[in-house]
């Protein structure tokens, strides 16, 4: 058992009790003592910012400090008034879950020890606590031995890494190296993902001097997948080098799952990498239900994974996984002061040849944790209970004549609308509105999008639940949508009295 001197910086966290999972009711840790409250202050944006603003007092590094209690009493209560509660059941904004307690303190740990993960001598036990995390999830996806891995920032990097090692990749069989030498050598080199990829593979490609543009999107079919016809057509094209084929295992809005081994299929005959965005999807594996979706995931060149979605960890909390060690070798760097070649040589050498970071904390301590835990049955449980609360929602919307559903259940994500009844004229006015008003009477925390046009429907803008709480209840989800029904009902009133209702 750890000294406890050594756990001073859990003690002042707020805890909830550890209990055994098969109670029902799963330890997640909140900041908001006032269980009253909604999962948002209630007030306008601005007002709430203020307040907060007001309570730190002049923004300036005080000559003299008030004391460890009296700061730390100063922040809870920002957090606890003017903060976020994701454990209460109408928050199903984001895909940003509650979190589990044990991976609060977990990390707190991790934070205490101050290590980081670039060489031996700057944290021995974490490095081999990340390898085993790696080993770990990496078998969970169906790699071999050769597999590999590195927590990252977050989804986002970890996408950045993959198309990197994709570019290196692709520019090494055109007799280039892109490291010394940049990509002017590459012939039009362009990065393919669905339409409903996430924003990040744009923003990778951007960072790495291909440009935007060079992310080319592939168009969607009625299941929200990636169309392998328009895929096959788009690599077929002569005048450009393929550098990778990102599919998606989740998209944000519709946790819908690209066809990956027909993907793959095209891709490797074109010598490109295929990278899976499997950020939100990834999850579905600690479950034996939903599993099966992502069956086709070993046939991939990299994964891209986020605990802090399904995992219930603190952000952040991602990795990529790639399916041979050798592919980072991009990254490899031996530095004087830090790993120098006889150090490596002697077992001295860390993680730095994973990762475009230096400095790294230690991610992967609550994710070992809560793994030891939960087990993926503890945590396949808590996903089946999402799972099963998305359904139950949809259904709800499905029997209200006052909501319409936009599109089937796949994981977590339900996207609807409140129904006009030929009331209004703008309804994607009257959902973002709806919204709007929800979030600032502190009540309810829901998303929005836009649902692209299919079978000559135009494109809409919905509303979101993403349900990652495992403690709440369908009665809570009823009672949720019960006040979106009323702040519809409320929003088309005042339209149709100041005459912008008429359809």
């Amino acid at each position: 058992m750890p000294h406890p001197a050594r756990l001073t910086a859990l003690s002042s966290l707020p805890r909830a009790p550890h209990r055994p999972f098969e109670l029902g009711e799963w330890p997640l840790a909140s900041t908001v003592s006032d269980r009253l409250r909604g999962p948002l202050p209630a007030g306008l944006p601005t007002d709430v910012l203020r307040r907060t603003a007001e309570m730190l007092g002049e923004p300036r590094v005080p000559s003299t400090g008030v004391g460890e209690s009296a700061a730390l009493d100063l922040i809870a209560g920002l957090l606890d008034e003017g903060g976020i509660d994701l454990s209460h059941p109408h928050a199903a904004a984001h895909l940003q879950p509650p979190v589990l307690q044990v991976a609060v303190d977990a990390d707190a740990l991790a934070s205490a020890s101050n290590a980081s993960m670039d060489t031996y001598d700057s944290g021995p036990a974490t490095l081999a606590i990340e390898q085993w995390v790696v080993r770990a999830l990496a078998g969970l996806a169906g790699f071999g031995p050769d597999a590999d891995g590195v927590l990252t920032p977050g989804g986002s990097i970890s996408n950045l890494l993959a198309v990197l090692i994709a570019r290196d990749s692709a520019a090494a069989a055109a007799g280039i190296d892109v490291r010394r030498h940049g990509v002017r050598g590459l012939h039009n080199p362009v990065v393919f993902c669905s339409e409903l990829a996430h924003f990040s593979v744009q923003r990778a490609c951007a960072a790495l001097g291909l440009g935007e543009e060079a992310a080319v999107t592939i168009p969607s079919d009625e299941d929200f997948r990636m169309r392998l016809d328009l895929l096959a057509v788009e690599l077929a094209r002569p005048d450009r080098t393929p550098v990778a084929v990102v599919a998606t295992a989740g998209t944000t809005d519709y946790g819908s799952i690209d066809p990956i081994a027909g993907i793959a299929a095209l891709a490797h005959q074109y010598g490109a990498w295929v990278h899976v965005d499997a950020a939100y999807g990834f999850g579905a594996l600690f479950s034996d239900r939903l599993a099966p979706l992502l069956a086709e995931l070993p046939v991939a060149d990299s994964v891209t994974l986020d605990l802090h979605k399904i995992g219930w960890q603190p952000a952040a909390t991602s990795m990529l996984l790639v399916a041979d060690r050798n592919r980072f070798a991009s990254f490899d760097r031996s530095v004087d002061y830090l790993n120098p070649a006889d150090d490596i040589d002697s077992g001295l050498d860390g993680l730095l040849g994973r990762s475009l970071q230096t400095t790294r904390r230690p991610d992967a301590v609550k994710v070992a944790t809560t793994l030891t835990a939960y087990g993926r049955s503890g945590l396949g449980k808590m996903l089946d209970t999402c799972h099963e609360l998305a359904h139950a929602a949809a259904a709800r919307v499905v029997a209200d004549s006052n909501l319409e559903l936009l599109a089937p259940v796949t994981l977590t994500t339900v996207l609807f609308r409140v129904a006009g009844q030929g009331l209004a004229a703008d309804l994607d006015g009257v959902q973002g509105e709806v919204r709007r008003r929800l979030l600032t009477s502190g009540r309810v925390l829901i998303g929005r999008t836009k649902v692209p046009a299919r079978n000559g429907r135009p494109a809409a803008v919905a509303l979101k639940l993403t349900l990652l709480n495992p403690n709440a209840t369908a009665t809570d989800i009823e009672e949720l949508l019960d006040l979106v029904v009323a702040t519809g009902h409320e929003v088309l009133s005042d339209r149709t009295a100041s005459g912008e209702g008429a359809a």
